[in-house]
């Protein structure tokens, strides 16, 4: 203490450092990286492991009637009241070569996932694929996706023929929602503006960029068989 009861100058030097190094700390800390590791528990339950096998090689080959034998007669398809077989038929067509059906339902079937005890209903779910079911909960799911998938091209510009600025694996980036990739030239169709949570900004195919509420899938078993329960988008 300095004589007129105030704090001596060093210990004030000191407590402002210590400050200054917490404020950089937190901003420094802020801007890292962060990734969403892909996760499957599929296999730690046998029967649905197994279940799950004989469930991609019937999407594979477009098995409609196998699709339809595994829905629940409940199954819910959306969060405006959409549900059941019937509803499923119809939003899907999957009885139809032209159905998109198989084109969103495999990339959710074939990347991991895991499970979920509902205390309600006291019911153990699997939820697929692993970006929806492992996603942090202190991010915004309408700002922020998943690179989907390893050594992925960051890119300066929207055209494959650009210049490569970073390589991507299973990081978490925010998505530039205000300025379609169309704007950086090229035809910006099929790709995606994105900014890591380190600070590299590109554009990547956005086959590999998911969006924690892009269409999932649970499964839950209804007396002893698994069924698939819901399949939706959005929130």
């Amino acid at each position: 203490m300095d004589r007129r009861g105030g704090i001596g100058m060093k210990p004030f030097n000191r407590i402002v450092a210590g400050l200054l190094s917490v404020g950089l700390f937190a901003a420094f800390a802020s801007a890292q990286e962060r990734y969403l590791l892909p996760v499957d528990e599929a296999k730690s339950d046998p029967s649905f492991g197994a279940f799950r096998t004989k469930l991609i090689a019937a999407a594979e080959r477009r098995d409609a009637k196998y699709i339809l034998s595994i829905l629940d007669p409940k199954i819910q398809l959306s969060f405006g009241g959409h549900a059941g077989s019937k509803d499923f038929m119809e939003m899907w067509k999957i009885d139809r070569p032209d159905s998109k059906f198989w084109d969103e339902f495999l990339p959710v079937i074939k990347n991991g996932g895991g499970f979920y005890d509902e205390p309600e209903t006291k019911t153990r779910i699997f939820y697929a694929p692993y970006s929806f079911h492992s996603f942090p909960e202190d991010l915004d799911a309408f700002e922020h996706k998943v690179i989907f998938g390893n050594n992925v091209n960051l890119r300066e510009r929207p055209s494959i023929d650009s210049t490569v600025v970073a390589v991507l694996s299973y990081n978490i980036v925010k998505v530039d929602l205000e300025r379609p990739a169309s704007e950086n030239g090229g035809t910006g169709s099929g790709w995606e503006r994105v900014e890591t949570l380190g600070g590299k900004k590109g554009f990547v195919k956005n086959e590999f960029v998911r969006s924690p509420v892009d269409y999932r899938a649970g499964f839950a078993k209804r007396r002893g068989v698994w069924k698939m329960i819901t399949f939706v988008a959005g929130d």
